[in-house]
């Protein structure tokens, strides 16, 4: 029985001082790409903006066709869930209400941010691990050039603009799939819907969507990007790394979502 509970708390002692020693270096990462995004600026070393205008191209630009096509199924697929419960109180013209709020506030944000985490955050992890495994990025060390400045911080300024962008063409394109399935399956006119859709949105739907996506994309870099730096080995690591960074941006992006929903809800 001694051994038992030896065994057990010798257990819980090495996953939490291996807890806080991923915890440290994320803090330490985090402080890192804070002071090259911010601060480095303020003293006269400007980020790589053209290298931060190609990562837009590649986490927006090119992610923009996968975003609209499932943000049209998705206003579709929530106006003809709605209306099997609405049309019971035969107010089907409130699936307007439902879809612009459900898509502004929540479903926008967060199920951009999971294309994007599993699009762009693993490319991240996988572009950065692959330099890691290479020791390039000991010798970008060795050259003098501060890894952090170079790779991470040009993709933050690209998801910090890119998410919003995105999650604004989803809010759109998303509300337009449950107007064109509720004019054209459901029968509900359609100045009425839009009137419906205008009457029910509210600013503070649109600003709460938009910082979430703000803070998604945040999140979503500094997690690919630790990923990729904490591998050590060859290329079986870096797909350990990568597959690691998609889950686990996914988890905080949910978490992350339920703090900001909670906040939004007792402040706004």
């Amino acid at each position: 029985m001694p051994q038992i509970v030896e065994s057990a708390l010798g257990a819980l002692g090495r996953k939490t001082l291996s807890f806080l020693k991923d915890l440290h270096k994320v803090s330490v990462l985090i402080n890192e790409v804070f002071y090259w995004t911010i601060v480095s600026p303020l003293k006269g070393r400007p980020p790589r903006v053209r290298a931060a205008v190609s990562e837009m191209v590649k986490t927006g630009y090119d992610s923009v066709l996968v975003v609209v096509v499932i943000a049209f199924f998705v206003g579709a697929i929530l106006a003809f869930q709605s209306a099997y419960q609405l049309k019971k109180f035969g107010a089907l013209l409130y699936i307007a209400n439902l879809v612009g709020v459900a898509i502004t506030r929540e479903l926008g944000p967060i199920i951009t941010a999971i294309i994007v985490a599993g699009r762009s955050g693993s490319a991240f992890a996988a572009e950065i691990g692959s330099m890691r495994a290479q020791e390039e990025i000991d010798a970008l060390t060795s050259m003098g050039i501060n890894p952090v400045r170079f790779l991470v911080v040009p993709k933050l300024i690209a998801l910090m603009l890119m998410q919003p962008a995105l999650t604004t063409f989803f809010d759109i394109v998303g509300m337009l799939g449950g107007f064109v399935l509720s004019i054209t399956l459901l029968g509900i006119n359609p100045a009425a819907y839009v009137n419906q859709t205008i009457i029910a949105l509210q600013v503070n739907d649109l600003v709460t969507g938009l910082v979430k996506a703000w803070a998604f994309g945040v999140i979503i870099t500094i997690t690919g990007a630790y990923q990729g730096l904490q591998v050590n080995a060859g290329a079986e690591e870096v797909g350990r790394r990568t597959t690691a960074s998609v889950v686990m941006s996914i988890f905080l992006v949910i978490g992350f979502d339920l703090f900001f929903t909670a906040l939004f809800y007792y402040f706004t």
